[in-house]
C-alpha cells in the first residue's frame, strides 16, 4: 500500500477549468441575446494578449504585450459569441478596435456589480498556476473609467484579508 496518491489520468484540472471558462460564453451569450447588460451588470475580463487564437490590434500587443483587461460596461458593439470565443467592439483612446477572444485565452472574469469572479490558470505550461509575478504594465490600483472614450481600466483582482 502506497502513501501517495496515484497519478489520475483523467486530466480532471482541465475538465475543471474548461468547464468554468464556458460559463464565461454563456453569460456573454446572455448578454448577446438580450442586446444590452441586465442591470447594474459589468465585467473585467483579463486575457492573454498573444494567446492562440487572440486576434486585437497591433498597437495593444505593443501596449500589453502579455496581459490585458478590457471591460465591457456601457460603451461597447457587435458582441458576437461563439463555443470557443468571443469578439466585441471596444473604444481604446477615443479609436474603435475589434477583439476576437478565445475563452482558452481568459485567465480573469470579475462581474463587481454582484461580487462574482473567476480565476483561471494560464494555458502557457504545466506548472503555470496563480503565483505570484512582478507587476504587468496593465496592473495597477483599481480605477474609474475616465470619459474619454477609453473602455481599458486597470484593475487589481486582489483581495485584502
Amino acid at each position: 500500500m502506497t502513501d501517495g496518491l496515484p497519478d489520475s489520468l483523467i486530466p480532471y484540472d482541465e475538465i475543471v477549468q474548461e468547464a468554468l471558462r464556458a460559463v464565461v460564453g454563456r453569460v456573454l451569450g446572455s448578454v448577446q441575446e438580450a442586446g444590452a447588460l441586465p442591470g447594474e451588470h459589468h465585467f473585467y475580463i483579463t486575457f492573454k494578449t498573444q494567446g492562440p487564437g487572440v486576434d486585437i490590434p497591433k498597437r495593444l500587443i505593443e501596449r500589453f504585450p502579455d496581459e490585458m483587461t478590457i471591460v465591457i460596461q456601457n460603451r461597447y458593439w457587435d458582441l458576437i459569441v461563439d463555443d470557443e470565443r468571443f469578439s466585441v467592439g471596444l473604444s481604446f483612446n477615443q479609436v474603435p478596435s475589434k477583439l476576437v477572444i478565445p475563452y482558452s485565452a481568459i485567465t480573469g472574469f470579475h462581474d463587481p456589480a454582484v461580487n462574482f469572479e473567476l480565476r483561471f490558470q494560464a494555458l502557457e505550461g504545466p506548472d503555470d498556476g496563480p503565483e505570484a509575478h512582478d507587476a504587468a504594465e496593465n496592473d495597477g490600483p483599481i480605477a474609474t473609467p475616465v470619459e474619454d472614450g477609453s473602455n481599458v481600466v486597470s484593475v487589481d483582482f486582489k483581495r485584502k484579508k
